[in-house]
């Protein structure tokens, strides 16, 4: 499964892509204006924070022909621009219009599997399913994730589902066991990860008993 940073914030791609596992990084709205920085300058940055990988960024016209113009203009910004486009009839009718021009797109703020349906037809790249958004509402998000799935298996769409809206590293668990190809995560989930109780006590104990028998790697003059 790959694994996508969701944020707008330059700090926490870079360090993620550190770590050598980052796939690509998902931007909204919401998150470029908390950055207090333009859009395009955002999205180049993160472009070359994760060299290679694909890069989310959100038009904000919910009209066909706005949709179109707005998304030919993020898309010229990079070759690692990913197009998002709500899951509108617009939107669906803009990511066809888009799919037939060779733009990559992310259809955001799907919910069901019919959603799902719609989004693939069309051709997107990327679906966003959302799950964090519907557990807030007593649903389980995670029950469209796997339909998603299943339909686009079934039926050979090219599509790859997007698990979006992850709250915690049971939702990347859980998408995991419904065979997602994507999760996009804001970075305290990605963080979180790494962590295993079981890794720290075990950790300590190897270092433990290596500094008790003091033993070394470098020695003599090897060692720096």
């Amino acid at each position: 499964m790959k694994l996508f940073l969701d944020t707008g914030d330059i700090a926490e791609v870079e360090k993620a892509a550190e770590w050598g596992v980052l796939d690509g990084v998902t931007t909204n709205p919401t998150l470029i204006a908390k950055t207090g920085r333009g859009f395009r300058e955002t999205v180049l940055d993160i472009c070359r924070a994760v060299p290679n990988g694909a890069i989310s960024a959100e038009v904000v016209a919910t009209d066909y022909e706005g949709i179109l113009r707005e998304a030919q203009e993020i898309s010229s910004w990079h070759p690692q621009v990913v197009v998002k486009v709500p899951l509108i009839r617009d939107g669906v009718r803009a990511v066809s219009e888009l799919a037939s021009r060779g733009i990559r797109t992310n259809v955001t703020l799907v919910f069901s599997v019919t959603q799902a349906l719609m989004a693939a037809k069309a051709g997107a790249t990327f679906i966003s399913n959302f799950v964090g958004r519907v557990d807030d509402i007593s649903g389980e998000g995670m029950v469209a994730v796997a339909e998603s799935v299943q339909m686009i298996e079934t039926y050979g769409f090219d599509s790859e589902v997007l698990v979006a809206s992850i709250r915690h590293p049971q939702h990347v668990v859980d998408a995991i066991r419904a065979g997602a190809h994507i999760s996009t995560m804001p970075f305290s989930v990605m963080n979180a990860l790494f962590n295993h109780p079981l890794t720290d006590i075990g950790l300590k104990r190897f270092l433990d008993d290596w500094n008790a028998a003091g033993l070394e790697i470098f020695e003599g003059a090897l060692k720096t």
